[in-house]
């Protein structure tokens, strides 16, 4: 798939904005919302929803990874998350672990310092590739 326009990435931000209206944030008051690209045009969206049990939160990389396999699975191919100022923000260490299982090395990525791979953004991450080894010769599904 080719890179998108300038207006594709303004796209996705606004679709990320506007997801973020939604976000249930009642204990730290930070909403955040996050849109993504599917490999075949689909555009994936998700907010956070907190819990008072803190840990059990759901971040809004998580709304996309679930909406990206709900409507039929596929890669990733492009992600913005904003928070509730509608600034570019970067995903925490966990979800860029999360959204390289779900668009790999070339997936990329609008950040704070523009648009990365995330290869930059998580080099030499961990994935699926690595437990090959292990497997047997097991499909990893």
């Amino acid at each position: 798939m080719d890179s998108p326009t300038q207006l594709d990435w303004e796209k996705l931000k606004a679709a990320a904005v506007e997801v973020s209206k939604h976000a249930y944030v009642p204990y730290s008051h930070f909403p955040v919302g996050a849109a993504a690209l599917a490999d075949d045009g689909r555009v994936l969206v998700g907010c956070n929803v907190e819990n008072a049990a803190y840990g059990v939160v759901l971040c809004a990389e998580c709304g996309v990874v679930s909406s990206l396999h709900a409507t039929g699975g596929g890669r990733l191919t492009h992600f913005v998350c904003v928070n509730k100022d509608e600034e570019i923000i970067m995903p925490c260490g966990r979800c860029r672990q999360l959204l390289y299982e779900q668009g790999g090395p070339d997936l990329l990525l609008w950040t704070v310092s523009g648009v990365r791979t995330m290869s930059e953004v998580l080099p030499d991450a961990f994935g699926p590739e690595d437990l090959r080894h292990v497997s047997e010769g097991a499909p990893i599904e």
